[in-house]
């Protein structure tokens, strides 16, 4: 950013911080893009969002499912069933109601959302290495108070609670 996005008080121009936001938005998009290349063969990106939502919320009712992710019931249903015959996911008879039905990852279903945050988080490594150390300090700092301006939670030490950034949509709005 340049000198003459700065206000007077030494704050950047809220246009000049959207259009760096946007660009490392595109960065961001191409390197999950990349991440999910070496699964495309066998999952659509709406059903990996899916897996990504059982494996941050574990075993979920289709209901609670779809309103996770934004979408109709059917669907979810029509999603659900691609994924239980590629055996990524597990469909049972909720003990609680046997009217109802559960769906939690199998354990291959959990490997291929590993696999897919281990391919993007070595690659985002890749390029926070090629900063310099006082320019990664800005960049958690900032991204830090941006993530919490958005109400995004905090990955922390060791886990990733929402591998491909699809947490729970804000309140009021519906995941896309």
């Amino acid at each position: 950013m340049d000198e003459r996005a700065l206000h007077r008080d030494g704050a950047y121009d809220v246009d000049e911080v959207t259009r760096a936001v946007l660009t490392a938005s595109r960065l961001l998009v191409a390197v999950s893009a990349r991440s999910l290349a070496g699964v495309e063969d066998r999952v659509t990106l709406p059903q990996v969002r899916m897996l990504v939502v059982l494996s941050t919320h574990g075993a979920v009712k289709l209901v609670e499912l779809a309103e996770r992710l934004g979408v109709s019931p059917s669907t979810a249903m029509r999603m659900n069933d691609r994924l239980v015959a590629a055996g990524l996911v597990d469909r049972r008879v909720n003990p609680e109601n046997r009217r109802e039905n559960v769906l939690r990852l199998t354990p291959a279903g959990l490997r291929l959302v590993e696999e897919v945050t281990a391919r993007r988080r070595d690659e985002i490594a890749a390029i926070v290495e090629r900063m310099a150390p006082d320019q990664r300090g800005a960049l958690v700092a900032a991204l830090t108070a941006f993530a919490e301006a958005g109400g995004e939670p905090a990955v922390s030490e060791g886990r990733d609670l929402h591998p491909l950034g699809w947490a729970d949509p804000p309140a009021g709005r519906t995941a896309s």
